[in-house]
């Protein structure tokens, strides 16, 4: 597997990506992002009505399934939720990906603003998004994975 993905193509996320990204298996600390660890997380993703024009499959040059994005519109904001397969978190990849993702979610949705939510204990992701602009605007605690824990906010203009 190449350690670089260039600039990645994203489109709506179909059900077999859908399904390939719940199967994804993350590193422990990280495995708290596996959709199967939250059962909410998981109908949404698996549903396709529920995903449509939320969800987006994110492509490397070769066509392969890398990453996903999802954008919600909150009025003039976009909340930016994404993930990276697995195999190509770590590498120095984050910053390109959340780019790119940015790039579409700002032609397709013309937000003033994004926001998106991290696990306190994500330092990793943390950096990568305080890169990409993001700034710590609450901390705040998140019910999900059947459990409560830290979290924290963070905007960035679009």
């Amino acid at each position: 597997m190449s350690s670089t993905i260039g600039q990645v193509s994203i489109a709506p996320m179909s059900q077999d990506e859908a399904e390939a990204i719940a199967r994804w298996s993350y590193e422990p600390p990280y495995d708290f992002y596996e959709a199967p660890a939250d059962e909410d997380d998981l109908a949404e993703l698996l549903d396709a009505a529920v995903r449509a024009d939320r969800y987006f499959a994110a492509h490397d040059s070769a066509g392969q399934l890398v990453g996903f994005f999802e954008f919600k519109r909150e009025d003039n904001v976009v909340v930016v939720g994404l993930g990276l397969r697995p195999d190509l978190t770590g590498l120095g990849l984050g910053l390109t990906f959340v780019e790119d993702g940015l790039d579409f979610a700002r032609a397709q949705f013309h937000p003033l603003r994004f926001r998106l939510s991290v696990a306190e204990f994500n330092e990793r992701a943390i950096k990568v998004y305080e890169r990409c602009g993001f700034t710590r605007t609450r901390s705040f605690l998140h019910d999900t994975n059947g459990g409560t824990f830290p979290f924290v906010e963070m905007e960035r203009r679009a």
